[in-house]
């Protein structure tokens, strides 16, 4: 007969046994598969090409024939060379590359993409590359200077200013002459022009105060004339000088932009569906819609329109390529912009992309290489 007291420790301890073999195979499992992830991104990663979505928008990303610069593809080529990733581009307009990386049709989004809160809600992003700003361009020829005050003088709404001024006073100048030329020959008389000269020259010397007294009117009707003329060049004198000023200032733009509310007063131009459309629109400015930055900045040009917003590096840029010497970007920044690249909510290869990432932009001379991109911008 078999004896129990001997077949129960014999149990418990095969029981126990079971239960640690048990406990390591899954302690084993786990440390495999925390080790999987990353070792494997790589090889999924490499098993496959990758899809790049690009949208050109330098010195970001630039067609160059038919392969692409800038500084977002050049530290893609860096990043894909590093982790071995074969890949091929492929372009899209801004809001195309947006709806594929929803969607999840491509691996990775290039270009000049900021980091939005609406964005976020549809896709992942890398760390910053860079960051700037919205800004905005002006014609060059409306900087303070001598340029700009010569540039001023003759314009249509100075030179009207002028033209309505002489009108009036050589009107009065007739008035004065028709009642004093035949009672005051002394001072109205001679030929007609003499005449019409002298009372155009009282005209002027009464409305500026000078008041030389060479010429006067000397009859009761000519007073009366110059009275009224007195009183009406007050309010002509503070017209004319408001009118001065604000042709000879129309232009200087770089000293009357100073914040975004001054925005309000001008006609601005941008670029349909970028960010700084969405600013503009999210304070409620009117602006002119172009579907590329250079008809906007275009129209700025011919002076169709006072102002370009969009993105500062893309404005100088573009600035300095096709329209140096003709437009600038002022030195204001309306609302903060970081760069960065567009990826599918959760992305296998944002981890890795972000430590290749944060190797360059946190090298001392990355500063400097931003820099040679933007032209010289910083």
């Amino acid at each position: 007969m078999i004896n129990r007291s001997i077949i129960k420790p014999l149990w418990q301890r095969s029981l126990l046994t079971l239960c640690l073999l048990c406990i390591t195979i899954l302690a084993n499992a786990q440390s495999v598969t925390e080790a999987e992830p990353v070792q494997n991104l790589n090889k999924t990663s490499a098993a496959k090409t990758l899809v790049i979505g690009v949208k050109t928008a330098p010195p970001f990303a630039k067609a160059d024939g038919v392969s692409y610069s800038g500084l977002a593809i050049d530290l893609w080529k860096e990043i894909a060379d590093e982790q071995g990733w074969e890949y091929r581009f492929k372009e899209y307009d801004l809001e195309g590359l947006l709806d594929a990386t929803t969607r999840g049709e491509i691996d990775v989004g290039l270009g000049a993409i900021t980091a939005t809160s609406e964005r976020a809600h549809r896709m992942d992003f890398t760390h910053t590359i860079t960051s700037s700003g919205l800004s905005v361009a002006v014609r060059s020829e409306w900087s303070s200077g001598w340029l700009a005050v010569l540039t001023a003088l003759a314009s249509p709404a100075f030179l009207k200013v002028i033209s309505m001024l002489v009108l009036l006073l050589l009107f009065v100048g007739f008035i004065a002459w028709l009642f004093e030329h035949k009672d005051n020959p002394d001072q109205f008389g001679g030929s007609r022009a003499n005449g019409l000269f002298s009372g155009f020259w009282w005209a002027i010397v009464t409305m500026t105060t000078v008041g030389y007294g060479d010429v006067a009117p000397k009859t009761v009707a000519g007073r009366l004339i110059g009275v009224v003329w007195m009183l009406t060049a007050l309010i002509i004198v503070s017209f004319f000088t408001a009118s001065i000023t604000s042709a000879l200032t129309i232009g200087q733009l770089n000293s009357k932009l100073r914040n975004a509310n001054d925005l309000a007063s001008m006609n601005i131009a941008s670029v349909t569906g970028s960010t700084s459309a969405s600013w503009l629109k999210n304070r409620k400015l009117k602006y002119t819609q172009e579907s590329t930055l250079n008809l906007a900045l275009k129209q700025l040009a011919d002076g169709k329109v006072d102002a370009v917003v969009y993105d500062a590096p893309l404005l100088r840029w573009t600035i300095n390529q096709e329209f140096s010497g003709k437009l600038q970007v002022l030195p204001i920044t309306l609302v903060r912009q970081d760069y960065v690249f567009a990826l599918p909510d959760e992305s296998k290869i944002r981890e890795l992309i972000n430590a290749s990432l944060l190797q360059r932009i946190n090298s001392p001379d990355w500063p400097d290489r931003v820099a040679t991109y933007f032209d010289g911008y910083k």
